[in-house]
């Protein structure tokens, strides 16, 4: 469903985004791997009532709305794709990882969720990590079978090795550079990515905060590896907040953005940031693509990644965090971005 304008759903959504959400059970001893049937219902229409498909460069091929009897599912913050537009791996904000596959029609329309599987995070000694403050994952890249993870609360940016049957505890913690008295509580690195690799950035990673503010009101980033490391900003367009991000073919940073407020409910947008100013020092900035409201298939849109589809289409996908709120959704979208 798409919100009401009702005052009463916009605080108890308010409310949802900006507290902690209540833990899933969690079960003794080692954390095993749950096995979750998804229903997948289609979404044929982006904006509500209106066949329209082209927003701007970005091009609606289809989506899901997620549901699933499990009460462990949902909260899911960051994915990224481990077979291009099918196989994936994210976290859940809630201390779990993730991992399914997303199927296509004869179309190549998204048309269901399979193999889906979630395993609670755990520490050193292998039992389940239950203190949600220890576990908020935010922010995820993947590359050469390794996961980096960026968590709030708890501010760290840390990798694991990625085995869907058995996620240990991560192997190392990496430095991420911005003070951490810069980083402001639940605002921390949502946007963990990987540079483009043969761009002046060699594929090292990027970490960009939610709303972690310099001087000037900008928001704190940081190349955390390779051969041009340091902390710049992103400059900060309105009242939305990086929810996450991922670097194009060409070089410049995707963002997924979110503005929410008690007059007009959620929000989203799309942003391109110009490669050239992802830079040590630098206030790095670009336009936006695409913006849409609550007149739109959209919910608490946290998770984006790139993937280019076997025709060449470059793919945007987007995923959504329900905060585990009977008035929110789990959503998937996909999009076509249309280059110049």
């Amino acid at each position: 469903m798409i919100f009401s304008r009702g005052g009463f759903r916009r605080t108890v959504f308010a409310c949802t985004i900006a507290c902690t959400a209540v833990l899933p059970a969690v079960a003794e001893g080692p954390a095993a791997v749950e096995a979750v049937e998804i229903s997948a219902q289609p979404i044929s229409q982006f904006h509500v009532g209106h066949d329209e498909k082209l927003f701007g460069p970005l091009e609606f091929v289809g989506g899901l709305e997620m549901t699933s009897s499990s009460r462990d599912f949902g909260a899911l913050s960051a994915f990224r794709f481990l077979k291009a537009g099918s196989d994936f791996i994210g976290v859940a904000d809630t201390g779990f990882w993730f991992f399914g596959t997303i199927s296509h029609d004869a179309d190549r329309r998204p048309s269901g969720v399979s193999n889906f599987r979630m395993q609670q995070m755990v520490d050193a000694s292998g039992r389940p990590i239950d203190e949600k403050w220890e576990v908020d994952a935010e922010g995820l890249a993947v590359k050469d079978g390794i996961a980096t993870v960026g968590f709030e609360r708890e501010q760290r940016v840390v990798q694991f090795e990625i085995d869907p049957d058995n996620m240990k505890a991560p192997f190392k913690t990496l430095d991420y550079l911005v003070p951490a008295r810069e980083l402001r509580q639940n605002r921390g690195f949502e946007t963990v990515t990987h540079a483009n690799p043969y761009g002046q950035h060699e594929g090292g990673l990027v970490v960009v905060s939610e709303k972690s503010l310099d001087k000037a009101g900008d928001i704190y980033a940081a190349l955390i590896e390779g051969p041009r490391r340091g902390v710049f900003t992103i400059k900060r367009n309105g009242d939305f907040d990086i929810t996450d991000g991922a670097f194009l073919p060409d070089g410049d940073l995707l963002l997924l953005e979110r503005s929410f407020s008690m007059a007009r409910g959620v929000k989203m947008r799309l942003r391109r940031i110009y490669g050239e100013s992802v830079e040590k020092g630098a206030v790095a900035d670009g336009p936006v693509l695409m913006e849409a409201d609550m007149g739109y298939q959209i919910d608490n849109m946290e998770g984006l990644d790139v993937w280019t589809r076997d025709d060449g289409a470059l793919m945007v996908s987007l995923m959504s965090d329900d905060n585990h709120s009977i008035l929110q959704r789990n959503l998937y979208l996909e999009f076509i971005l249309h280059q110049d």
